[in-house]
């Protein structure tokens, strides 16, 4: 009864029937009784007493299955997936056919990737159950996994011969198992099996598509251009805007020349005049006056008919400076006739374009040099555009893009405020302005824009958190650690890890409910998402956040405050020190007044929240630990913090070369001499003429020849992977190559000049000089490197140098007008040194992403 009540979550009546049994005196220390007892307290939320009873009746009866699975079940429900493992092997020593020991294991294993120990597990099952689905289909996709694909081949179509499906019915979940045993086929490289399997089964399969997919796919493969070219050429008639189809299309045709290649596109164009894609794809390869010709086409529809996305469609284009020359050449030519003809050519006849054409046209003009760089012109041109119709969205959001380009993150923040007051219902203008706040370190206004779409009764942040919103934690964690709020912007990137977490857990459910359902072609997927899931940019940004803060806590650990007050205040002027204990006492009643509002609404959200923890009552993991922003900034040991967030960028974004040059300061700071030659050796291969890379060689180079004590087989190994990299020069030598061989590259001299300073402080001039060059030949001469340069001065890379400072701000105010970095000093709290938006270690000022 009391494993009954488990099952259907009648935990109170379950404790009644434990209570019954163990008040009689025979059985007061029964083990499975006392086991049970804790695993229905632990689905109450009492973890405490739940582990207590547990092991209390494994100690009274270590010799029963039921004592070891219950255990494994609680250990579990803690996420303590490896302990569950030994639980329930030692469960299946006592019990070794027991089949929901053996599915608890099989679903741990899977979770795990024990990939080994799963095919053992399913193979015992598929003995105990063969007449269930299940058990065969865990069988085989643990072959597959495992790569063996023969034999997961040889179990599903056993399986599938079991299957009672008449030729002409359809059945979705049939249907699955047979394009999983097709994707088993293709990842084989067996392509004339998986050709002759879809067509034998193709009228059992619900998903048409995928079945006229599968076969174009195999039939070029198997070089059967032709039959290939028919597929592709039907699938078209279906999605005439797949560039996947028009790829297939040409590799089956073979086209030979330029003029066959346009063809087929011509040809489709004729059947689908609305179509975009078979006029947009030619522009990739035609080029010179036929590039004229179709770019003039293209532009003049998307003109007249209105098509904000036109420049986002043609931007992969711009890597060709002739093509650009072209397109900019075709649309300053239209937007001068438009002016004065309402035509788009001076000399043409027939039925004049509508204002809103030319419209248009300057909106495009505006990205159009935007992307090259051009602001003043591009502004120039979004604002005639919104002197003609000051009510269009997309004006705006533009207009607060261009200046996010030139780095005035306040005036980009407030043009697309006045974007999204022009409709306060959408939810994507509402997001990109909460972001550009966020961008301009004005996280209180981002926080109540956000404010508008999320649930009442709850803080945004909140609400944001429980949604898992990871564009705004990683933004808000940026903004927090540009304003040295180093606790807050930990919060938000432990946050961002523990929702990667969850996602990771969260697949439990799915191992069991994918086979029931027979997803099986989505639940390989998901696995195999989730083996690299923080490979995505939402945990790359928020471990470089955490990991930047951590070395800038471990080289500036914060101070008591009230301890460096009485310090202070003992070289104060009784003037000055009732004036800074005013201050204190304004403070302090500003922060009681805060406290006050966050407790109200803390008691106000328990409130709102109390009802859904009584629903969950049944939820067997315990509360998680609260972030403090004050405990994360003050923690004892910033690098092993760091380490924990560098583990997975080193386990699956090992080809991105700041991965490794990250490792390189965390055990810098920690003086592991192989390690520290292990990442910059993994960076060297990479990219050997990195900048940051170069810093790091060099400060490596002075530790190991600083440190003279070192082990001899260390030493041994470090002078002999040196010697591969420095090749006989010394560090000078070394960095005045480097600056030679990167002359025109702004961010290099500033690496080398940086350098320069660190071997010798009597060459600051020098240094300076070089890193502060702004000739005409320099190719890198945008906003995000001068912001390095300027910040790098600074910041102290150079000592002391306000003058020379004071000057290249002015240098870069002429070349940049509207960044505010650069803008002249004022008495106001946001003069332009105090809005450089600068970090211990930042290489990645001023995102272009859209």
């Amino acid at each position: 009864m009391v494993a009954k009540c488990y099952e259907q979550k009648q935990y109170k009546n379950g404790l009644k029937f434990c209570k019954m049994i163990l008040s009689n005196p025979k059985f007061a220390e029964h083990g499975e009784t006392l086991a049970m007892k804790g695993l229905t307290l632990n689905c109450l939320g009492k973890k405490e007493e739940a582990y207590e009873f547990v092991r209390k009746g494994l100690r009274n009866d270590v010799k029963s299955h039921v004592c070891w699975h219950v255990y494994g079940l609680l250990q579990r429900s803690d996420k303590k997936y490896d302990e569950a493992i030994k639980c329930y092997r030692n469960a299946l020593k006592l019990d070794k056919d027991n089949l929901q020991i053996l599915r608890d294991l099989s679903l741990l294993q899977i979770q795990m990737r024990d990939l080994e120990g799963y095919r053992e597990t399913r193979y015992q099952l598929l003995q105990l159950r063969p007449t269930q689905r299940a058990s065969w289909i865990g069988y085989a996709i643990a072959y597959h996994l495992l790569k063996d694909y023969d034999m997961a081949l040889k179990l599903l179509e056993e399986f599938r011969k079991t299957q009672q499906i008449p030729p002409n019915k359809i059945d979705y979940e049939y249907s699955e198992l047979i394009l999983y045993q097709n994707q088993v086929m293709r990842e084989a490289d067996l392509f004339q099996e998986s050709l002759e399997h879809i067509e034998t089964y193709e009228k059992q399969i619900c998903d048409k598509l995928i079945v006229e997919e599968i076969k174009g796919e195999m039939l070029l493969k198997l070089g059967r251009l032709k039959e290939a070219g028919e597929v592709y050429k039907e699938l078209i008639e279906r999605n005439a805007e797949n560039w996947y189809y028009y790829e297939g299309l040409e590799k089956s045709l073979q086209p030979s020349t330029l003029e066959e290649r346009l063809q087929i596109y011509e040809e489709v164009s004729k059947r689908h005049p609305r179509a975009v894609s078979p006029r947009r794809l030619p522009l990739n390869f035609v080029s010179g006056e036929k590039f004229r010709e179709l770019m003039d086409k293209f532009l003049r529809v998307n003109f007249s008919k209105g098509c904000p996305p036109l420049f986002t469609t043609l931007k992969s284009l711009y890597y060709n400076p002739e093509k650009v020359s072209t397109i900019q050449e075709l649309v300053t030519g239209y937007e001068a006739s438009l002016k004065t003809c309402d035509l788009f050519g001076p000399c043409e006849n027939g039925e004049k374009e509508p204002p809103t054409t030319l419209l248009w046209v300057r909106y495009f003009l505006a990205q159009h040099f935007d992307k090259l760089g051009q602001c003043s012109l591009a502004l120039d041109y979004i604002n005639a555009a919104i002197a003609s119709t000051p009510t269009l969205i997309e004006l705006f959001y533009l207009k607060a893009k261009i200046y996010k380009h030139v780095g005035n993150l306040k005036e980009a923040a407030k043009w697309m405020d006045e974007a999204q007051s022009l409709d306060t219902a959408d939810r994507f203008i509402n997001s990109k302005c909460a972001k550009y706040m966020l961008r301009a370190n004005m996280v209180k206004d981002a926080e109540e824009m956000c404010s508008k779409f999320t649930r009442e009764g709850t803080s945004a942040m909140e609400n944001l958190n429980e949604m898992q919103c990871m564009w705004f934690q990683t933004e808000c964690a940026a903004a927090y650690q540009r304003l040295g709020k180093y606790g807050d912007a930990l919060k938000k990137c432990h946050e961002v890890e523990r929702h990667f977490f969850e996602i990771t857990d969260d697949q439990f459910d799915f191992h069991t409910y994918c086979m029931r359902k027979m997803t099986l072609r989505a639940y390989v997927d998901l696995l195999r998402l989730e083996d690299v899931l923080r490979k995505h940019v939402f945990y790359f940004k928020a471990a470089r956040s955490a990991i930047e803060i951590y070395l800038k806590l471990h080289d500036n650990p914060l101070t008591n405050e009230s301890k460096e007050q009485e310090v202070n205040s003992e070289n104060l002027s009784a003037k000055e020190l009732k004036k800074m204990l005013s201050k204190q006492r304004r403070a302090q009643k500003k922060a009681k007044l805060e406290e006050e509002r966050k407790h109200a609404e803390r008691e106000r959200q328990q409130k709102n929240q109390k009802k859904k923890r009584d629903e969950e009552e049944e939820e067997t993991s315990g509360p998680r630990e609260e972030l403090v922003p004050e405990k994360l900034e003050r923690v004892e040991n910033p690098l092993e913090e760091a380490i924990k967030f560098l583990i997975p960028l080193k386990n699956l974004i090992g080809d991105n070369i700041d991965t490794h040059l990250l490792a390189f300061e965390i055990y810098f700071r920690k003086g592991k001499f192989l390690l520290m030659l292990q990442s910059v050796k993994r960076a060297f291969a990479i990219n050997s003429n990195n900048p940051w890379l170069h810093e790091c060689l060099i400060k490596f180079s002075k530790a190991v020849s600083d440190h003279s004590n070192l082990p001899e087989i260390v030493s041994k190994v470090l002078t002999q992977e040196m010697q591969k990299i420095f090749v006989n020069k010394n560090l000078e030598s070394f960095n005045e190559e480097f600056l030679k061989h990167n002359a025109t590259s702004i961010q290099h001299q500033l690496s080398g000049a940086k350098m320069m300073y660190f071997l010798d402080k009597s060459r600051q001039e020098k240094a300076i000089a070089v890193a502060t060059r702004l000739d005409k030949n320099m190719r890198d001469k945008n906003v995000k490197t001068l912001t390095k340069v300027f910040e790098a001065l600074l910041d102290g890379s150079f000592g002391s140098c306000h003058t020379q400072c004071e000057e290249y701000q002015a240098a870069c105010h002429k070349l940049f007008p509207f960044t505010s970095a650069f803008m002249p000093a004022t008495n106001e709290d946001d003069s332009s040194i105090a809005s450089v938006n600068h970090t211990a270690i930042n290489h990645d000022l001023l995102s272009n992403e859209i």
